[in-house]
């Protein structure tokens, strides 16, 4: 996991980025994080859950399709969760400000983070 600090460091330097992190949903731990967020040991282990949800519903379904990320709108952010490919219960997490970010670039940028790291 050389790379992922740099990574999510990257990620917050987006605009309207508060923080970023890589999440373990097996045990809902933060493997690495940056930007600032009070209670993102709380915000990872909830979106432990919705990992765990989506992929059970998707397994139950028989579907044979992946989760690209899930995206979460609150009144005054976005959260989004992204399951890497080459380990679904592993997933990246952006937190940003709704009004100061551009949702697309920053879905594109946490796809084009999953695809640099090394783990």
């Amino acid at each position: 996991m050389s790379n992922v600090a740099e990574s999510l460091e990257r990620l917050v330097e987006l605009p309207g980025a508060r923080s970023a992190a890589l999440v373990d949903s097996s045990s809902g731990m933060v493997l690495s994080h940056a930007g600032s967020d009070a209670h993102l040991e709380i915000t990872a282990a909830a979106n432990t859950e919705v990992v765990r949800a989506q992929l059970k519903s998707i397994g139950t379904l028989g579907s044979n399709d992946a989760i690209d990320d899930i995206l979460i709108t609150l009144s005054t952010q976005y959260d989004i969760v992204r399951p890497l490919a080459v380990n679904p219960s592993i997933f990246l997490y952006l937190a940003l400000d709704k009004n100061k970010s551009n949702l697309a670039m920053a879905r594109y940028k946490v796809s084009e983070c999953e695809q640099q790291l090394e783990l």
